[in-house]
């Protein structure tokens, strides 16, 4: 697999981070999964593993707690850039999520900073309007059954905690 550099751009706040510590563990074409322990602790999240689904615009997570139990599903809508001349890969998180807790309940959340974003000028209409779509086109495969092929397809790369 070719060495590079990923980075998660966020709007807010605004920051850019190398993912040095992430575990690359699958990179081809338009996916790409990684383990990884929290940037930050947190009190309830320890660790996860997330893929990449570049030309769909999302990333799906498996987040777990300090016990090593599934807390839930995460699915951040985003957009990126493949910078050649730098061997590096920017994803930029366009805000709107979905999560999916074990029992299947479903829950959009910050909607709200996407709104704040647009009106402060922090991300264009165009991006409001791809994110949106993209939250519609994730909701409508979670209620039309179709999420289990993605965490089949995440949890074909996972190993035992």
């Amino acid at each position: 697999m070719k060495e590079f550099s990923l980075y998660r751009r966020r709007i807010i706040p605004k920051e850019c981070i190398l993912l040095k510590d992430d575990e690359i563990l699958f990179f081809e074409g338009d996916r790409l999964v990684t383990r990884w322990n929290t940037i930050r602790p947190k009190k309830d999240i320890k660790c996860g593993i997330s893929c990449f689904f570049l030309t769909e615009g999302y990333k799906v997570s498996k987040f777990y707690g300090h016990d090593d139990k599934l807390l839930y599903w995460y699915i951040d809508i985003i957009s990126h850039e493949w910078d050649e001349a730098t061997s590096s890969l920017y994803v930029t998180d366009l805000l709107a999520d979905v999560i999916i807790y074990p029992d299947g309940f479903v829950k959009v959340v910050d909607v709200d900073e996407l709104a704040d974003a647009t009106e402060t000028g922090d991300i264009d209409t165009a991006s409001l309007c791809d994110s949106l779509r993209k939250l519609n086109r994730i909701l409508a495969m979670i209620y039309n059954g179709e999420f289990k092929k993605m965490t089949d397809y995440v949890e074909t790369f996972e190993k035992p905690l």
